[in-house]
């Protein structure tokens, strides 16, 4: 196995101690003990010692939805999500991808995005020349609509003046999923970051993006010169500015957050204030920097009874702390935690929550 001399001691740097087995949204979900960290790091070791092929484990290296949330709790220190990613590479070099995965790259290859779909007719396409650009990424422009229908709305009622591109660069991050840090990944990142930086300012709708965006570049060296903006901070600028003006109600908001933004990019505060703005903060258990995956919509096209699960088990969370409405930044957790269409909770995105106590 061709990986860095750091995965494989991270690898085996693993105690087996089991940790970390209880914080794993894939292990809880399926109930078994191969979708768990150890396991994935168990595997690798056999690989790395030649007495397991690459093939032989590669699904339950997919198995994994890099939520950190191993990493966090690790009392040792080691970093699955590092030594997956390389795994993915490796296997990718190696042509012995799952053929799921094949067919998800082809499809990109295809349609310009992993899931082979086309936009919306509803899709907010504009180019006026504004020196704002909404970027909503891949997952909101192909499987969310109602993401981008709201996100163009909220803007429209502040008066922003901003461009939304039908033919968006994709950021890199879905690629990143599926393969880690080929070269393909990287140019898509460097051709992203080429058309972002045409830009003043870039609000970016998907945490997913923003944190690829901020952290994986800085890595690889891709420079943006554009003001990069998460999409609830900009509302809470939006409202702090008077542009939108909120009448704070009785309603009671639950935060499902975004990994993304509470572990990667360590801010879990944004979507916090921003329900103080707009009503009653009822936090759940296992959030912030704790957060539980709600969902995730590149794993949901290869293994979607177990993402179904996984977030029938945060809705869950929600309710038996009396939740009433479950707000999200997130398009994949938004459109996932929907599709179980649970009539006891209603799930809003953060914009939604914004239009619905807007003046």
């Amino acid at each position: 196995m061709n990986i860095s001399k750091k995965a494989r001691t991270h690898i085996d740097a693993c105690r087996f101690c089991w940790m970390c087995r209880h914080i794993c949204p894939i292990g809880n979900a399926t109930g078994q003990e191969r979708n768990t960290a150890r396991a994935r790091a168990l595997g690798l070791s056999l690989v790395v010692r030649d007495a397991e092929k690459t093939e032989e484990i590669i699904d339950n290296i997919y198995e994994c939805s890099l939520c950190g949330a191993c990493v966090k709790e690790c009392v040792t220190g080691w970093d699955p999500v590092m030594f997956i990613q390389e795994a993915k590479t490796d296997a990718v070099l190696a042509g012995v991808i799952p053929a799921y995965i094949e067919k998800m790259l082809e499809a990109k290859e295809k349609t310009g995005n992993v899931y082979g779909a086309v936009l919306s007719k509803g899709f907010p396409e504009r180019e006026i020349g504004a020196e704002v650009l909404l970027y909503l990424g891949q997952d909101a422009r192909y499987k969310s609509p109602a993401s981008c229908k709201n996100a163009a709305a909220v803007l429209d009622k502040a008066g922003i003046r901003y461009n939304c591109l039908k033919e968006e660069p994709e950021s890199g991050y879905a690629m990143w999923f599926l393969t880690g840090n080929t070269a393909e990944t990287q140019s898509a990142a460097k051709e992203c970051a080429a058309q972002l930086n045409r830009y003043k300012n870039v609000i970016v709708y998907d945490p997913a993006d923003l944190s690829f965006i901020k952290r994986q570049y800085k890595e690889w060296g891709i420079a943006v010169t554009a003001e990069m903006v998460g999409f609830s901070n900009y509302l809470l600028e939006l409202i702090g500015e008077k542009k939108l003006e909120v009448c704070r109600s009785k309603r009671a908001y639950t935060v499902q957050d975004s990994f993304h933004s509470a572990r990667e990019l360590e801010n879990a505060e944004s979507m916090r204030k921003l329900v103080a703005q707009c009503g009653e903060n009822r936090d759940m258990l296992c959030c912030g920097k704790d957060t539980f995956l709600a969902g995730n919509l590149i794993m949901n096209e290869y293994m979607p009874a177990a993402m179904r699960e996984v977030s029938r088990r945060r809705l869950e969370n929600a309710k038996n702390i009396g939740a009433e409405t479950v707000v999200t930044e997130s398009p994949a957790e938004y459109e996932q935690l929907l599709a179980l269409g649970d009539k006891a909770v209603r799930v809003l995105s953060a914009e939604e929550m914004v239009l619905e106590n807007v003046k």
